[in-house]
């Protein structure tokens, strides 16, 4: 589906951190990036890159399930969806319509922490989106029929990809249980009994809300250069009047202080196992030595867990990682695929033991140097693109503060040793600190840890 929540980080900071054979940090390739804040205040980062003549357009607002409350999950997700479904100047149906016929797409995603909406276009049709842009946050529309209409189509959505599937439902109680206070808890895409009673003026408080102009941060890539994008700015977006922003999360969870457990009972052909482990926000220093961990345990067929799991002991099909770029301490989660009739809590075990030897003793410098090599190569495939620089250069600037800091990556992962690398598999990778989920098929015995 085009315009769908997302809860696996497929579109997460990538980082870039390499040594070359002399032992020296192999800096990133900076590009001018122009900024400008609007007088509505809504910051504007343009990057030029003239090499084909197409546009790549990411607005970023900040405002996600974390910014909901008890009653109103999901209904950042779902102005995902109203917002292609009809303002004032582009009707219903006709945003795409109109965008297609110019030679642009467009889709959107949502997180616990932002909404983002994507356009790609041909520079000819750059006065077009801008005015599509503009009239969408500013008179989006609250059809009561369009929203009985969408709603419907959200529920459906729920139901497709975290009722009926094992993946996403086993995600959800994971989440659940590893957060007691903190909004992320509940999920993106929200609760059934919120999705079926959320009111237009519901709606309507969490539009002004999280849509201000000064909630946003629009990034530009391309066959532009900043002079244009910033008149085409003045002109449509600058406007459009700014509101109150989101109220800020305060709550803080409070540390786990013992494993949490639970088992889903469910018809299914496999097995699943899902390990979460309580981690900083992305702007912490600790963020790259985790992220180098996680590369080292998980990482392809050659990492540890892989070849632990899959290689020698051959109790699973696959093991991996995932880690979302986050506003808040969030948490780093482990997922195992045990193979049919393997007892889950055998992987569990297994993946307790690697994660025990880097604790044991450090990494080898191989590992190391691998590691920070991979990230480079990451780093380099996002933004050869103008698509993966944009969500780049807007990802670095929202989650931490200052886009500029995508070029201090290499120097943030060349700092990182073996000792740090030890240091944050003791801090953070404990049993106090960990919430265990398994998914049993209904017709196997209950697994007992």
């Amino acid at each position: 589906m085009k315009k769908t929540w997302i809860r696996l980080a497929t579109l997460a900071m990538v980082c870039v951190a390499s040594f070359s054979s002399a032992g020296t940090p192999a800096l990133a390739q900076e590009f001018p990036v122009a900024e400008r804040t609007l007088k509505n205040g809504m910051k504007v980062l343009v990057q030029s890159d003239h090499s084909i003549p197409n546009v790549s357009l990411y607005i970023f607002y900040r405002i996600g399930s974390r910014n909901e409350r008890p009653g109103t999950t999901g209904i950042s997700h779902f102005f995902e969806h109203m917002m292609f479904n009809g303002a004032k100047k582009y009707g219903p149906g006709e945003l795409d319509k109109v965008m297609e016929a110019n030679g642009g797409s467009n889709n959107a995603y949502t997180s616990q922490n932002v909404t983002v909406y994507q356009d790609w276009f041909p520079r000819s049709a750059m006065p077009l989106i801008f005015d599509i842009e503009a009239d969408r946050i500013q008179n989006l529309s609250f059809d009561p029929q369009k929203i009985e209409s969408e709603r419907g189509v959200v529920a459906s959505e729920r139901r497709s990809s975290v009722d009926n599937d094992n993946g996403g439902l086993l995600d959800e109680q994971l989440w659940a249980t590893a957060f007691i206070a903190h909004p992320y808890q509940w999920p993106v895409v929200g609760w059934m009994s919120d999705i079926e009673h959320w009111t237009i003026d519901d709606l309507k408080r969490h539009f002004a809300m999280g849509y201000s102009p000064s909630n946003a941060t629009m990034v530009v890539v391309g066959d532009v250069t900043p002079e244009e994008i910033f008149q085409l700015c003045e002109k449509t977006i600058e406007p459009i009047p700014s509101h109150a922003p989101p109220p800020p999360v305060t709550t803080v969870e409070p540390p786990q202080l013992g494993e949490r457990r639970l088992v889903v009972h469910k018809p299914a052909e496999l097995p699943l196992l899902m390990i979460a482990y309580h981690v900083p926000p992305t702007n912490h220093p600790d963020f790259y030595a985790i992220n180098i961990l996680r590369t080292i345990l998980f990482q392809g067929e050659s990492s540890r867990m892989y070849q632990r799991l899959v290689d020698k002991d051959q109790i699973a099909l696959d093991v991996s990682s995932s880690f979302e770029p986050a506003f808040d301490p969030t948490i780093a989660i482990i997922i195992a695929q045990p193979k049919q009739g393997i007892d889950p809590v055998k992987c569990e075990t297994a993946i307790y033991e690697e994660l025990q030897g880097v604790k044991r003793s450090t990494i080898t410098d191989q590992e190391l140097e691998k590691a920070k090599n991979i990230r480079l190569m990451e780093f380099y495939h996002q933004v050869r693109t103008i698509n993966g620089r944009a969500n780049t250069i807007g990802t670095y600037e929202v989650f931490d503060g200052d886009y500029k800091k995508l070029f201090e990556a290499a120097k943030n992962y060349a700092a990182v040793t073996k000792e740090d690398v030890q240091r944050v598999a003791k801090t953070y990778f404990g049993a106090n600190n960990r919430t265990v989920a398994a998914l049993l098929p209904e017709n196997e015995e209950k697994a007992k840890p």
